[in-house]
Formats: C-alpha cells, structure tokens, sequence
C-alpha cells in the first residue's frame, strides 16, 4: 500500500544495496522521527533564493553566485541539476509524467551527491531547496485538478515521495559500535543490522540527518501516546510507530503525488479496504486516530499472511501481491533473501532499512546526540456529536478558540462544513460548554449561524455591520431589547458562505526554518458567496504555478 515511489526529500535520498549477511540481531520489547519535510523557495522566506523564470525553468541566481565562494565542482553539479529538471519540466507538460519523475531525480542526484565540504556547499543547498520546492508544486497540480475554490484545507507533501534511490557509505567503525547497542536492546520486532540499516544510522547521524530526526521527535510527541494505545489495543509492536515517521513525518495531512494521504499513507484503494470514508466533505484517511487504527489492522493482517514483521512492513510499502510474487519467484519467504536477489521494488528494499535505522537510534538516544528533545504536546481533545451539519466558524465560537484551532484538531474535514452525525473534535476542557452553547442555535441553522460573546465597547450597530446584517435582525432573532452588556451571547442569524482564504503551505526547510508560502488569494463578497478573484483574467500558466491544494479530490 502507501506510495509506491520513494522520492526527493528535503536533504536527502536514498537507494536501495544489496545487505550483507546479518551481523547481529537481538532479542525482542519509542519517540519518533522524521523523514523530512519538502524544502522550498517561497514568497515570504527570509532567504535570499532564487526565483524560477516565467516559464518555470531555472536558471543561476545571480545574487547567490555573487555573494558566495565559487568552485568549478559546485558550478557543473547546479548546472547539470538545471538541465535535468528543465528536461523534466518539459516532459511534464508533455504528459510523459514518469520521463519527468526520472529526470527530476537525476537533478536532485546531481546535488545530493555532492561532497559536503565544498567551500560553496551552500549554493548547493539552495539549488536544492527551489528545486524540491518546484516539483512540490508540480505534484500540487496533478493533485489539485478539478478541485473547488471553496476548500480551507492546506496539505503537506509526504516525505515518502522524497526519498530517491542512493546508496550512503558505511563507516566500518559503526558496526561494532551498533551491536553492542544492541545487545542491550530490547525489542518487540527483530533488530537485525545489515549494510543498509547501519548506511541510514550513518546519514541519520550526519548534521542534515540528525535535524531531520530532531525535527521528528518534537511533531511525535502530539500522536505519540494515541498511537501507542491503539497498538496495544490491535496487538502491533509499538517500534511499527516508526512507519509513520517514513511515510509522513507524522503530518495528518500528508499527501503523496500517487495519491497516498494521511499520516500513514493509505492509498484510495487501501481506504476502501479498511473502511476509511472519502468524500468531498471527508476523508478519514487524514484523522489521526482513524487512520492509526486502520495501519495497525492493516498490518496485523500482513503479518498473519507471512508471519514475519518485515514482510509485513514491506507488503504495507509496495502491496501484498508485490510481494506474494517475489516469494514465489525466488521461493523464499525471508525480507533479506528477497533483497539479496533483487526480488523487491528499490523503495521497499530501502523501506524496512530506514524504519529499522530509526528504531536503533530512537531506542539508543543518548549515543546519538537525541535526548533531551522538547517534544509537541500530545493532542487532548473533547468530542462534540454534532446531530446537524454545523459551521466550523460556529463550533470556534461556542470553544471561544480560533477556527484555525477548530481545524488542526479535525484534519480529515475537508470543508468549513462539519456533517450531521460526525464527532468533532475541540481543546480539552471546552466540550462542555461548547456543547451547551452549540444548543441554543436551532439544529437548522446550525450551517450558517454565528454566536457572538459581548465585549465591552460592543454596541449593536458595530456587531451588526461586521456580520453585514441589520440591528433589528439581531434583536429580532435574540428575542432582546437592543441594550447590551459585556458578556451577553448573541445569536447571530449570518447568511452562510464559506471563505476561501489564502492558501498557504508551512513546512520547514532544509536548513529547520520555518518558511510559509501565501500561493494564491480569493477575496469573497460575504453577501453573495461570490468569489470577486474569480472574475480576474489570471493567465493559465500563473494559476498552474501558483495553485496550491485546495481540496483533496483524490478518488
């Protein structure tokens, strides 16, 4: 299941080796890491990055190249990376998708390959982040077609989809130093250490790696003791947390370009398979919860078909029938027989590696610079049953929260609009009340109403013109003489239109910045529902650049 290509990652890539013989596997019994997030050069970053051209190919920024250290070997690498993912840009609009793919691995190759003490390995880098950045936004625009303008929902791409193929070097010391961690490591699921595991320890171990792992640790601590539960309620060892750190980074909202989404990355037709609800109004594949409980049944059926944790982890990456065929190919049942003989796809020959790398570290932090990390809190949240369909703007009044808030704790809702029948999730502490206050709007209304708290200096006509209504409405509708007092709660009888804000990506760069790309901006008349941006003549090729993912129409 999942996405089945490995792809650009925001600092590195990875390839599938043939593993060695193990070297030491230990006896089974977690934090969190990350696999990265997409680098990107984007309208408000403080850095000074180079722009595409008009047309979207990349050509040397001048105001890098003059401000940093030349070297020949630097030069070549970002002009071959420019060709390639020029190459690849026309392909893509050709509609050779896959040609594209290919040679936009070959650009991120020609950089990632390059030595890391270059005196100018910073020019490198940025190369890098646009060029993550400018196939991001192509997979935007495959992902987004069709979609309407209505959506409030931003999506993060999957760092499954940034990883490549390349082969690390391993450190001979590393070996020895790695199997004595591991014979005082305990583990529900074999660790066993071969070249490919012990090449992630070593890139992990790296500056670039270790920012990536730190950044995971902290985005882990919000899911972390939730998917711990339900692992333990499924009977699935909780070292398999860590495919979410490889599929997603724990992002909910994680999308891949073939369509996976979600912190685990469920497929449209794994979804259906596990029962996950995709519509234009939900997709449950993006609700934390949901999703954990449909992986950890996922894999608990994988390993009742092969009895073994690492089939079922690579069966989870490429699909059981991926591997049903290589067992019957080779007539081995065994993850490192299969790789030995080149029985599985290269992203799944990586796939068990890199999880298994994270777990040795994860379990071992102290010996790799990863303790002491302040982790995110862990998601408190109470449950609203709503019995009608309700405005999110609504339910951010009756919790006195912003609806932003309102959002992040309801990932898989893909509209402002929450359905009859579904259980909203709110901040810990404000269920209650919420609820009670959600009760006195009619059940009817509940899709367009607003309530209003009182503050002081509040007078009638102030709140009437900011909800473009009319005194007399309020006070109609409130049943109330038109005197007000601080603290007093209005119902606010609003004409339901919902706003289609700045879309925006936040994520972080390579360098663990956080950048916030403003793509693109509707402007929406309150009265009518009518988008004004809509009417602008916007040329075709700026609204293919610039169109972020509104709504996820991934069937």
């Amino acid at each position: 299941m999942i996405s089945k290509t490995f792809y650009l990652m925001a600092g590195f890539v990875f390839a599938a080796s043939a593993p060695n013989v193990t070297v030491a596997a230990v006896k089974p019994a977690s934090t969190a890491l990350n696999i990265g997030l997409s680098a990107a050069a984007v309208a408000g970053s403080p850095d000074p990055r180079p722009e595409p051209l008009g047309d979207g190919s990349i050509t040397a920024p001048a105001s890098l190249d003059g401000s940093s250290p030349h070297t020949p070997e630097t030069d070549d690498r970002i002009a071959r990376a420019d060709s390639h993912f020029n190459a690849g840009r026309q392909l893509y609009f050709e509609g050779d998708l896959e040609g594209a793919r290919r040679e936009f691995d070959a650009a991120v190759d020609a950089l990632l390959t390059a030595p890391d003490n270059l005196p100018d390995h910073t020019r490198i880098e940025r190369r890098l982040d646009e060029i993550c950045d400018m196939v991001y936004r192509f997979d935007v625009e495959k992902l987004g077609a069709g979609q309407t303008e209505d959506a409030v929902v931003s999506f993060d791409k999957a760092p499954i989809d940034e990883i490549s193929h390349m082969t690390f070097p391993v450190d001979p010391s590393l070996a020895w130093k790695v199997k004595g961690e591991l014979d005082q490591t305990a583990s529900a699921i074999p660790l066993e250490l071969s070249d490919p595991v012990l090449s992630y320890i070593h890139y992990f171990s790296s500056d670039r790696g270790r920012r990536i792992l730190l950044e995971g640790f902290q985005r882990a601590g919000k899911y972390k003791a939730m998917i711990q539960r339900v692992f333990a309620e499924e009977g699935v060892p909780q070292e398999l947390l860590y495919l979410a750190q490889a599929e997603s980074g724990f992002l909910p909202r994680a999308i891949s370009y073939k369509s996976a989404g979600g912190m685990w990355q469920f497929t449209p037709a794994a979804a259906v398979d596990y029962n996950l609800t995709r519509n234009n109004i939900l997709d449950e594949r993006f609700d934390p919860e949901v999703a954990t409980r449909a992986a950890a049944k996922y894999l608990k059926d994988m390993h009742a078909r092969y009895g073994d944790w690492y089939l079922a982890m690579a069966a989870y990456n490429c699909g059981p029938g991926v591997v049903d065929r290589a067992v019957e190919r080779t007539g081995y049942a065994d993850y490192w027989e299969l790789l030995k003989r080149h029985a599985l796809p290269k992203e799944t020959a990586n796939y068990v590696p890199i999880i298994l790398a994270m777990t040795i570290m994860a379990k071992n932090p102290g010996d790799y610079g990863l303790e002491n990390i302040q982790t995110d809190a862990p998601a408190e949240y109470d449950t609203l049953h709503l019995a009608a369909a309700t405005n999110m703007n609504l339910i951010a009044d009756a919790t006195m929260q912003p609806v932003s808030v309102i959002r992040d704790f309801n990932p898989a809702l893909l509209r402002s609009l929450a359905p009859a029948g579904y259980d909203v999730h709110v901040p810990k502490g404000t269920g209650d009340s919420a609820r009670a206050a959600l009760d006195t709007v009619p059940s009817e209304n509940r899709q367009a109403w607003r309530l209003h708290r009182v503050e002081s200096g509040d007078t009638l006509a102030a709140i009437a013109k900011a909800y473009h209504l009319t005194p007399e409405r309020i006070v109609a509708v409130n049943q109330a003489a038109d005197s007000l007092s601080a603290g007093d709660v209005l119902l606010i009888p609003a004409i339901y239109h919902e706003d289609a804000p700045a879309v925006r990506r936040v994520h972080s760069t390579s360098r663990g910045k956080n950048s916030t790309a403003v793509l693109l901006t509707h402007k929406s008349s309150s009265a009518h529902g009518t988008h004004a941006a809509s009417a602008r003549r916007v040329p075709a090729q700026i609204l293919h650049r610039k169109a972020a993912v509104r709504t996820a129409s991934l069937q």
